[in-house]
């Protein structure tokens, strides 16, 4: 019995266990144990975390030398434990001014904090920026316990029920908007029962939100959801005019609106 006691005490203290990481590496893909991580990572300070909401220091490894092989248009998915699967293409990742992306790596030894009360952390790996401001990065794109990142096929060609009316033309607010409802929407959010994640509601089945919400409001909702819903569980993030500007907002709802008149329901 004593024996058990310490077995169970020992296991109760001991640090997470390792993780490993498949990644995109040219025309094939690699997997990357933590440990091997970590044997690259620098020591980074990542000023207001997106998910902790304050600084954070990390050990981590610039996407541009973990992703050896991509090209700037690849279209890559990262895709998180909890269903969250943020679209996005290389080109940002690849960057190595400006605003550039990083792989935390938490280490098993040095847990990292809790991302609240009852929840985990945000490891094992974790997509950060240095700089995110240069680059409008959306706090879409900065996924957190990630499982895998894969190479796909564009979103428009894999999800055909996403796609606005293809007699518009490619400059057309309604296009510009579809490209930043992918960047933005997609990685919570289904439309027509179309896309991978699994975390918010449908944006068109049965209805959208250009459909429900009274003018002026969803605009607002989107700039800070707390001050229509307040939700203490609530996961939609707040989107600042520094990261989506009024006339990127206005695109997106000029999507959101013509895709109301485009219903199709995708099988699951």
């Amino acid at each position: 019995m004593k024996a058990l006691i310490l077995l169970t005490t020992l296991l109760s203290c001991s640090p997470l266990y390792a993780a490993q990481l498949e990644l995109p590496q040219g025309s094939t893909s690699r997997i990357w144990q933590t440990e091997e991580l970590l044997g690259q990572a620098q020591t980074i300070t990542v000023k207001d975390d997106v998910s902790y909401k304050r600084d954070m220091t990390y050990r981590a490894v610039p996407m541009a030398v973990l992703l050896q092989g991509l090209k700037a248009d690849d279209h890559l998915q990262a895709i998180a434990l909890d269903g969250f699967a943020a679209e996005m293409s290389a080109a940002p990742l690849l960057n190595r001014q400006g605003a550039q992306a990083w792989l935390a790596v938490e280490d098993p030894r040095q847990p990292w904090p809790a991302l609240a009360d009852g929840k985990p952390s945000a490891g094992p790996f974790y997509l950060v920026w240095s700089n995110p401001q240069a680059g409008h990065v959306s706090p879409e794109q900065w996924p957190f316990q990630i499982a895998a990142i894969k190479r796909l096929a564009p979103v428009a060609e894999r999800f055909p029920a996403l796609r606005p009316d293809p007699k518009l033309a490619s400059n057309d607010p309604v296009n510009k908007g579809f490209a930043l409802f992918q960047k933005n929407c997609l990685a919570c959010h289904r439309l027509n029962g179309a896309g991978d994640a699994q975390v918010g509601p449908d944006l068109n089945l049965p209805y959208n939100p250009t459909e429900y919400f009274a003018a002026g409001y969803l605009k607002r909702y989107i700039r800070d959801p707390q001050s229509l819903r307040h939700w203490p569980q609530a996961k939609m993030p707040a989107f600042a005019p520094a990261v989506l500007p009024d006339a990127e907002l206005d695109q997106l709802l000029a999507y959101l609106k013509h895709m109301a008149k485009r219903k199709i329901a995708t099988p699951l």
